[in-house]
């Protein structure tokens, strides 16, 4: 058995053996030029290599002709190899491997986290029923033991109540709860490769960190080797062992982990680390601060010119009391036995060109405010003030007035585009639902809005799929800037976004917010990005606020445990710091779960010192 090295990881550096040997790889797509070029790469038994980079730098597309997934998207593997060693020893090469061995390959011996979960997951099966079918292709066929291990697997992924998880489908849950499902489904069988495309962006950092350590300890158990995609270098710093850098379809670096962060020898690798938020950068600064960017010319990093973060005013949104209860649990004849209470007595407020950051775990009620907020769900009790005036009592074209003031930009851009419409016409569209102005004039809008956020007036004949992530944030954004609003409410809006268009989509938002005074609900996971963008924090947990204030009570002077235990799991870029790490993110989960009729007895929250209030609890 091998020893722990330095980093923390069990593998031989000097074993000959490999599970993955990439060489000299060359993918093309149409006759275009090629994809990803000269690519290798070896993953050894018990290792962690983690590859980094832009988005396009051809991150994924290696990891799909290492599964033999090209062809469903035109690619084609023009030359290399790709050896995969199965459990038995065997070696295979997906290249020139028939689509009966692939198949008899995929999830045994080498399985993927998919990126984009929603699209990965079957809508018309049962979470619990795509977990068995993994289950069950791994020659597990006893069906209770099938249902116990789904169940078990589940709850190795830290969702709470996994055995209701289990019967519901992909769509009842969030966005994180679905990445939660995705690795569950690739640890079924107990692959010797695991292949983790992003696996942990849509994931909050205390599961996020337990999720690493769930990988770290199946690699000690098993052996496995995992090959982990991602353009979160603190991820990086915390659980890789080598590093390969990727920029425009060919590797840049490569290197021990340690060696990468300590003494990068590329330029571009070093613009990559230094463009990463590093918490406590604003300690004692009162407003939010611009990002640095990655330039895409020079592969250096540019600091944006000064401008003045807005200051806020007056309230302009009032939340006081806001309740939503789903059912959970019902009984063969129907009646509803147990509720998930999604918002139990939720309260604060937005002022005039302020960002409230809304924290917590996936699965806490966070997308579920922001939809209340907007009336996109009906509440079940409480109140909403929209400059003084009630949202909940609004009805016909009241509402419809009010809807013009906020505005929504979802987490999934490529979901929330119609790919059958142009981005000219779905940018257009809330013009033409609620104003009266010409075909000619919509047009018009339409250019000077794409070009508000960084986009060319031509570009609005094109089609979403025509554009990469990091655009069709941008198109989502002129699309919520239509109407003129007041209030944004951006769920997740750079979630899925790598560290440079992430820090050019945040900069974009507190640019809008200095020059057309917007407010903005920012809802978020990312505590690197709520320190720099935000006003205020809110800090969400089981449906309650359990903590608010400003950005620097927050960060500087957490008075709840569970906003202690956020801040502590942030990964940092430093792998010298890893073991100070390992158990930061562990927690007892917490489910908004109770039965139909139970009282909430949320209790007051305490101002600890001014603006500043943590429930006691």
């Amino acid at each position: 058995m091998a020893t722990s090295n330095e980093t923390g990881s069990r593998f031989d550096p000097q074993s000959p053996a490999f599970l993955l040997d990439l060489k000299n790889l060359q993918v093309a797509f149409s006759g275009a030029a090629p994809a990803v070029r000269n690519v290798s790469l070896t993953v050894r038994p018990g290792e962690t290599v983690a590859l980094v980079g832009e988005s396009g730098s051809g991150k994924s597309v290696t990891s799909l002709a290492v599964m033999g997934l090209l062809e469903a998207d035109g690619g084609k593997i023009e030359a290399g190899e790709i050896l995969l060693r199965t459990k038995e020893g065997a070696v295979v090469d997906m290249r020139c491997a028939s689509e009966k061995t692939r198949r008899a390959v995929r999830g045994r011996d080498a399985a993927m986290i998919f990126q984009e979960p929603m699209r990965s997951l079957n809508p018309v099966m049962t979470v619990g029923e795509q977990i068995a079918e993994a289950l069950r292709k791994d020659g597990m066929n006893d069906a209770e033991r099938v249902r116990a291990e789904t169940v078990a697997l589940l709850e190795r992924v830290k969702i709470p109540d996994a055995a209701l998880c289990a019967k519901r489908y992909p769509h009842m849950l969030s966005g994180g709860m679905r990445q939660r499902v995705m690795i569950a489904m690739a640890l079924a069988a107990r692959p010797s490769l695991l292949i983790a495309d992003e696996p942990t962006t849509a994931l909050d950092v205390t599961v996020q960190a337990e999720i690493l350590a769930l990988i770290r300890s199946l690699q000690e158990e098993t052996g496995m080797g995992v090959l982990f995609i991602t353009h979160d270098m603190g991820v990086v710093a915390e659980i890789a062992d080598r590093v390969v850098v990727m920029r425009s379809g060919e590797v840049l670096e490569t290197g021990e982990v340690n060696e990468i962060f300590r003494a990068p020898q590329n330029a571009y690798t070093r613009a990559l680390l230094s463009a990463v938020p590093v918490l406590g950068d604003l300690r004692g600064e009162e407003k939010p601060r611009y990002f640095r960017l990655l330039s895409a010319e020079t592969g250096r990093t540019v600091t944006p010119p000064a401008a003045e973060i807005s200051t806020p005013g007056d309230a302009l949104v009032e939340v006081r009391g806001l309740k939503k209860a789903f059912p959970a649990r019902r009984r063969f004849w129907g009646r509803v036995t147990h509720e998930v209470c999604a918002c139990d007595d939720v309260s604060f407020t937005i002022r005039k060109g302020e960002t409230l950051a809304l924290v917590g775990e996936s699965g806490c009620g966070k997308s579920t405010t922001g939809r209340l907020l907007l009336r996109l769900l009906e509440a079940d009790a409480g109140e909403i003030l929209f400059d003084g005036r009630s949202v909940r009592s609004l009805e016909g074209e009241a509402l419809r007035e009010m809807r013009r003031s906020m505005q929504m930009i979802f987490q999934d851009p490529y979901a929330s585009l119609d790919p059958r419409m142009t981005v000219g016409r779905a940018v257009g569209e809330p013009l033409r639902l609620f104003t009266k102005l010409s075909a000619r004039e919509i047009d018009r809008e339409v250019s000077e809005l794409l070009e508000r956020v960084g986009l060319r007036a031509d570009m609005a004949n094109r089609y979403p799929f025509e554009f990469s992530g990091g655009q069709r944030q941008r198109i989502s954004i002129a699309r919520a800037l239509a109407l003129k609003p007041r209030l944004i409410v951006a769920d997740e809006s750079v979630a899925a976004l790598d560290v440079s268009i992430r820090a050019q989509i945040a900069n974009l938002l507190m640019r809008l917010q200095s020059e057309l005074g917007l407010s903005f609900l920012f809802i978020s996971h990312d505590m690197g990005v709520v320190e720099r963008i935000s006003h205020r924090v809110a800090v969400m947990r089981a449906g309650r606020i359990v903590e608010t204030g400003s950005r620097r009570d927050v960060f500087e002077r957490p008075r709840h445990e569970y906003t202690k235990r956020l801040l502590a799991a942030v990964p940092v870029a430093d792998p010298s710091r890893r073991s100070d790490k390992r158990d930061a993110g562990a927690h007892e989960v917490v489910t908004p779960l109770r039965p139909v009729g139970t009282p909430s007895n949320v209790p007051p929250m305490v101002e600890v010192e001014p603006g500043h209030w943590v429930s006691p609890v």
